[in-house]
């Protein structure tokens, strides 16, 4: 399959990342991740924890 580096991910694209994502936090996720990148839109800040961040409610959260 050929894969472009700019657009949407497409719904197979998407179920691979979610897939690979699951697999990095079951395997290498210690205790936290912070990544930047740079988009078009500006910069993204990606945060992962093991914690629930205080005072968030769980529903706050998108199940993948």
């Amino acid at each position: 399959m050929d894969h472009v580096e700019n657009g949407r991910l497409s719904d197979d694209e998407f179920k691979e990342f979610v897939s690979f994502l699951k697999r990095f936090c079951s395997h290498d996720l210690d205790q936290w991740e912070a990544w930047q990148t740079v988009t078009s839109s500006g910069p993204v800040y990606i945060n992962m924890s093991r914690g629930l961040p205080p005072g968030t409610d769980p529903s706050a959260f998108r199940p993948i």
